[in-house]
């Protein structure tokens, strides 16, 4: 087959909040093509309803969101991370409100309310609850007016292209199976999440790993990837998605409650607590579990969560009236393509920001709502590193020969099958809690199902089903490699903590799982 050969300064794969603001960097300095398989404004950070964490309150300071995000990531958070997400956040957002980000505000300053586990009211919101997609409107606005950045749509990533162990581009599928490669003197991956590994999950469609898959075929370390974020309150209604209720409505003062119309847990505690407090009462037969807000002003309800509101109505539930069924489900990979603060990869010529990146700022547990701000930092700096790094010498112009796909045939398989099955078996033996035994079973499935999606992908389906076999191997050895419990990994047979053997970020290469220092900067020095 012969391929379409195009070459650009930078690519940027993902149109979420991190790629945006790392093309709205680099446009200062080259071309930019931003490559998203669907519509730019599909990604996890349009559903990111709650808001964006960020010391900027006259009560708060750095240091204090700081010390909240350490504490919610179970003791091993990178520090140096850490510090910089706080540190530099708040130029961010002033950044992004100068853009034409529409942050809610009261008495003209910004309005900020607080979620699980912050010690503030630091979590800043637009229009309500839509604070994620506002952002990326306002992002997107800005890029569509920079003449040096191009958008594609609908095209499907495959594989990265590299050459002497550099990444010099990627290989994309369009919509009608035209295979397509864009050559590139530095390529970032902000291709988002992985929700889409488990049966239940808040995450949309599109968020298939594929960032963190390619990285790895192509022979780039993850991080932490036993470290997966199920977010407590998915609204639960028979025939409807998962729709996210977000913290903030219990940052609002929602009661949940047991099928006994009995409070069961602290509303406000971290994520992974609330999680499984909900599946204990589910399986204890004191489900379903509910979210209360009757007891609130429901004029004050319909005005802070208007789209959550009709999100409920649209399934007949009043958020005001109504007992809203929810259920934990998969939100957030804390892991993912091991970068330094930089967004360099272990490989040159590639780097990383936003969720599908790891520079163990979440630790084992991320902090509520900073996600949208990791986005924003991390996103600009990748871009910064990208522009400083030399290229390689030779790198850039490597010959077609080399980059040519392998003669391999197209997989026989059906991508809805193995999708099914393998979203349903991660659920069971990886979900919220886990264990030996199951991750043992899990990982034989998913021998059997990575080589039924061997072979190049033929279309998207087929791409994102080799892609979700890629991450939930990953993900099982890394959570079986950890025999203890620290965050949002729970083993039943190692239930404590371990220090003493586990005090650290997971690293997963070529050899397999082992650990690394927590403060250790896992990606390439430049």
């Amino acid at each position: 087959m012969t391929e379409d050969i195009t070459r650009v300064e930078f690519l940027v794969l993902g149109s979420g909040i991190a790629g945006l603001r790392a093309a709205l960097g680099l446009a200062r300095h080259g071309d930019v093509l931003v490559v998203t398989k669907d519509q730019p404004t599909e990604s996890n950070t349009g559903y990111a309803q709650g808001g964006v964490a960020v010391a900027l309150g006259s009560d708060d300071e750095p240091a204090l969101h700081l010390d909240d995000t350490l504490k919610a990531g179970a003791g091993i958070v990178s520090g140096p991370a850490a510090r910089v997400l706080v540190e530099e956040g708040p130029e961010r957002i002033r950044e992004l409100a100068a853009w034409g980000a529409r942050f809610d505000r009261e008495g003209g300053r910004f309005h900020f309310t607080r979620e699980g586990a912050h010690s503030r009211n630091r979590v800043l919101h637009a229009l309500g609850d839509a604070t994620g997609w506002e952002m990326v409107r306002a992002l997107l606005d800005r890029a569509q007016k920079t003449a040096r950045v191009s958008v594609r749509s609908f095209a499907c990533s495959v594989d990265l292209v590299t050459a002497e162990g550099t990444v010099v581009g990627c290989r994309f599928l369009s919509e009608d199976g035209r295979e397509t490669t864009v050559l590139a003197r530095a390529t970032l991956l902000a291709t988002g999440g992985a929700g889409q590994v488990f049966a239940e999950t808040t995450n949309p469609p599109v968020a298939t790993g594929d960032g963190m898959a390619m990285a790895r075929r192509a022979g780039a370390a993850l991080i932490d990837m036993e470290f997966v974020q199920f977010h407590p309150t998915a609204l639960a209604v028979e025939g409807a998605p998962r729709f996210l209720v977000s913290e903030a409505v219990r940052g609002e003062g929602a009661h949940l409650l047991n099928a006994q119309g009995q409070r069961f847990t602290d509303e406000l505690a971290s994520r992974d607590q609330v999680a499984r407090a909900i599946a204990r009462e589910n399986r204890a037969g004191r489900g379903p579990v509910t979210l209360d807000l009757r007891h609130l002003d429901p004029e004050h309800v319909r005005i802070r969560f208007p789209r959550i509101a009709a999100t409920c109505a649209r399934y007949g539930l009043d958020l005001t009236r109504d007992p809203i069924p929810v259920t934990p489900a998969a939100h957030y990979v804390m892991g993912g393509v091991a970068t330094d603060l930089h967004g360099r990869s272990t490989l040159p010529g590639l780097y990383a920001a936003g969720e599908t990146a790891g520079t163990g700022v979440h630790g084992a547990n991320r902090l509520a709502s900073n996600s949208l701000l990791e986005g924003l930092v991390f996103g600009a700096r990748a871009a910064e590193a990208m522009v400083g790094d030399e290229r390689p010498a030779g790198k850039g112009a490597a010959g077609l020969a080399s980059i040519a796909p392998a003669a391999t045939k197209h997989s026989a398989a059906d991508p809805a099958a193995v999708v099914a099955t393998l979203r349903q078996a991660t659920w069971d033996g990886l979900g919220l809690e886990r264990d030996a035994s199951g991750l043992r079973t899990l990982l034989d499935l998913l021998s059997s199902l990575e080589t039924a999606v061997a072979g190049r992908s033929r279309d998207r389906a087929a791409a994102e089903a080799r892609n979700l076999v890629a991450v939930a191997q990953a993900m099982a050895s890394c959570a079986l490699f950890r025999e203890e419990s620290r965050g949002g990994h729970f083993r039943l047979d190692f239930p404590e903590t371990d220090d003493a053997r586990f005090h650290g970020h997971t690293l997963f290469a070529a050899g397999g799982p082992r650990l690394v220092g927590v403060d250790e900067v896992p990606g390439r020095a430049a």
